[in-house]
């Protein structure tokens, strides 16, 4: 998939990423370099430890729709499934669903996820709300009183109790939210910009032969998160 985009061009964009993640960049470039990206499938990268439907994982082990992914405390997971790459922060649970190796939706339990996905219609359960995205690339924090949810590129459509369906579009993290849930209704306030990176939605957006649609013929925008 990554000879759909210049190689040279994402060792640029990593090496000039300050925020990426502790470990990832350097393991993006050397893959990248090394040409081995192209058909990456399942965990690609671990840091720590984790499991799939239960069992401890290895960079390598399969994810299909209907797997259940965990991190440990202090972990760090990549998962690619199709045409959807996942980031898993510590103490992160999530459920996929779908058929024919199409992913179709996701339950996020508990914990922080970064996300980015294909051009094809899919849901998104998190807490009290059932977000729906197409194409799009997002970041989840699942508390117990709230979720917080930054969309950052592309639509989606929020859904919750007693909430009358709340539509959003964004280029480049415009409008992160708080969504909260007193008993009686969901609602959504907004929110700051918290613990995601551009670096990071590039490093997935590699994984699966794509570029963020804020990077314009290569090039970060002058504000980068």
């Amino acid at each position: 998939m990554t000879s759909r985009i210049s190689r040279r061009r994402w060792l640029g964009y990593v090496a000039a990423a300050t925020a990426a993640p502790a470990g990832m960049s350097g393991w993006l470039s050397q893959a990248l370099a090394a040409g081995s990206l192209g058909g990456v499938e399942g965990v690609a990268k671990l840091e720590g430890n984790a499991t799939v439907n239960g069992a401890p994982a290895k960079v390598g082990t399969p994810v299909k729709p209907g797997d259940r992914v965990v991190t440990g405390k202090a972990s760090q997971a990549v998962v690619v499934v199709g045409s959807d790459a996942f980031l898993l922060r510590g103490e992160t649970a999530i459920e996929t669903s779908g058929a024919g190796g199409l992913v179709t939706a996701i339950t996020v339990a508990n914990g922080k996820l970064l996300a980015v996905f294909g051009k094809k219609e899919l849901s998104i359960k998190t807490g009290p709300a059932a977000i729906g995205i197409r194409g799009t690339g997002a970041y989840l924090e699942v508390e117990p009183q709230r979720v917080y949810f930054c969309l950052c590129y592309g639509e989606a459509v929020i859904d919750g109790r007693n909430m009358p369906a709340k539509v959003v579009k964004t280029e480049h993290h415009e409008s992160p939210l708080y969504l909260l849930d007193d008993g009686t209704a969901l609602r959504a306030e907004p929110g700051p910009f918290l613990n995601h990176s551009d670096a990071e939605l590039v490093m997935l957006e590699a994984l699966v032969g794509r570029e963020p649609p804020f990077v314009k013929n290569g090039v970060y925008p002058s504000k980068r998160y």
